[in-house]
């Protein structure tokens, strides 16, 4: 790795305080970069770019990659470790409604677990509601400590940057924490813990909700912000219950809502059985 990318990497940790998937995925990305190009990173140009990126068909990890050496060459620019600097445009990816689940198959799900179940049983269940009624990703529902809830709300160290929300917990999702709580036979200062009462993993986070709803615990962020937009919800309230720093990133559930406008008016409408 280059003097280069590693004062680069180092911006990243220290000034911009970026969570550690994004420091591992940016650091993946340059070295397989560098790696390509056979010279320094600072002595790339556009061509190299895009011979680099020639090769990857998925748009979204030919974006992720492209954020990464646009970062860089910005960071390099700024630096005045280059010279000249270059922006290369991201490919447009056409947009699609994020997987949502409803509320009668989350429920659903966890049906047969109930209250005299063993304690690590109770703690999936816990995680499920949790998760889907708070929105919360799964880095910062997993980041979750007991004393972070009080009151019926949780406070969210986020997880990019060094930002914090309150978000509420609905009377259910609670109870259910409590059941799970009250059978824990160990101590811990986070709320999900392992069979040895370490910090629930994001493996084991994922093969939970992939057991009970086959689906990643990302979908059940995706049916928190799904439920809250088909129910009325402003957008902006729903941007800051999940933690978005732009509006556009939200803007994607009006697309949900307005499908499910469309097939509304198609049930109902008087006019819809006639041709």
């Amino acid at each position: 790795m280059s003097r280069y990318l590693e004062s680069f990497l180092e911006f990243l940790l220290i000034n911009k305080s970026v969570s550690k998937n994004t420091y591992d995925a940016y650091k993946r990305d340059l070295i397989q970069f560098e790696n390509f190009l056979k010279k320094p990173i600072n002595e790339a140009q556009s061509k190299d770019v895009i011979a680099f990126l020639s090769n990857i068909e998925n748009k979204r990890s030919l974006n992720r990659k492209l954020s990464s050496i646009n970062s860089f060459f910005d960071f390099a620019y700024k630096k005045e470790i280059i010279n000249e600097k270059f922006k290369i445009k991201q490919a447009k990816i056409p947009k699609s409604l994020p997987k949502f689940l409803t509320k009668e198959e989350i429920l659903n799900s966890v049906l047969n677990i109930d209250k005299d179940s063993n304690w690590l049983n109770l703690r999936d269940k816990a995680l499920i509601f949790f998760l889907y009624a708070t929105g919360l990703r799964i880095s910062e529902a997993l980041n979750v400590k007991l004393s972070d809830i009080e009151e019926g709300w949780v406070k969210v160290e986020m997880a990019k940057g060094e930002k914090q929300r309150v978000v509420p917990i609905a009377k259910i999702a609670l109870d259910t924490i409590n059941n799970y709580l009250k059978k824990r036979n160990c101590i811990s200062e986070y709320l999900f813990v392992n069979k040895n009462c370490k910090k629930l993993s994001r493996i084991s986070a994922f093969n939970i909700t992939k057991k009970y709803l086959n689906v990643s615990p990302h979908v059940l962020r995706h049916s928190f912000a799904t439920s809250l937009v088909l129910g009325g919800a402003d957008l902006r309230v729903v941007q800051e219950l999940l933690g978005h720093s732009s509006l556009n990133t939200t803007q994607i559930y009006t697309h949900i809502q307005k499908e499910n406008l469309k097939e509304t008016v198609l049930k109902y409408h008087p006019l819809k059985d006639l041709e």
